[in-house]
């Protein structure tokens, strides 16, 4: 039997390259997300590719909703082996403008969502003495940056959660990392490296002096979900052109 994943926010730009990536390795993947046409756009792809691949319409900040897509994805596909929580958001704003409702969506979504699937995919992992679970994380997890003090302060919490789960699960045999991704080139950001003068001023900060390309990340994502002995566990890997470096 293949194995099996669930990528949330598997829709587009990180999430589409990291779930594309696991089912190149074998692996069936359970997409999860809110956009039920662009995870069928994914689905699509992978099966063109001879991949597997399960569509299950996700919110991530739902604990039945959350219950309801694992049950599906064991249904559909077998015993879950693997999660990546991918699903988060970011926004723009000074502390001072910041209102609490904003504050609560970006954690919602990156904390609650991360710490709702992880519970789902850590019960079944006891139980099976097995399993794998890596986390989306950032760069702005590990460094400052002004305007992201919410965003910042979600991936740092992403850090911690998978350092303190880790040795959580390590009495019986799971492992959780994470991956703190820099500035890739997707959709997201089309418009930042359409601006000449906004991109120049990314760039100066990165000493690879370029974005990532989605593969890179996706790569890495693979590693620690499918290949990594299991001795290594509670770890997050910075992706970012030696940006967090500096």
């Amino acid at each position: 039997m293949s194995t099996v994943a669930v990528v949330t926010g598997a829709g587009r730009g990180l999430g589409e390259a990291i779930a594309r990536e696991l089912a190149a390795a074998g692996t069936a993947v359970a997409l999860a997300g809110r956009s039920v046409e662009q995870l069928e756009q994914v689905q699509k792809a992978i099966e063109a590719e001879g991949g597997k691949a399960f569509v299950h319409p996700t919110d991530v900040t739902d604990a039945d909703a959350v219950a309801g897509l694992f049950r599906a994805a064991e249904g559909e596909l077998g015993a879950v082996d693997v999660l990546v929580n991918n699903a988060g958001i970011a926004a723009l704003s000074n502390l001072v403008d910041l209102d609490e409702g904003e504050w609560d969506r970006i954690f919602d979504t990156n904390v609650r969502g991360m710490f709702l699937c992880s519970r789902e995919a850590g019960r079944r992992f006891a139980k099976r003495g097995q399993g794998r679970a890596v986390n989306i994380a950032s760069v702005f997890g590990l460094v400052g940056r002004p305007g992201y003090s919410a965003y910042g302060a979600s991936k740092g919490a992403v850090i911690n959660f998978t350092r303190a789960v880790a040795a959580e699960w390590a009495r019986f045999g799971a492992q959780m990392n994470a991956v703190a991704p820099g500035y890739f080139a997707t959709d997201i950001n089309a418009e930042l490296r359409a601006d000449e003068a906004a991109m120049a001023k990314v760039l100066r900060r990165i000493p690879a002096h370029r974005m990532g390309d989605p593969d890179e990340l996706a790569n890495v994502v693979r590693y620690l979900a499918l290949e990594a002995p299991d001795f290594l566990t509670g770890q997050t890997i910075a992706v970012d052109g030696g940006e967090s470096s500096v």
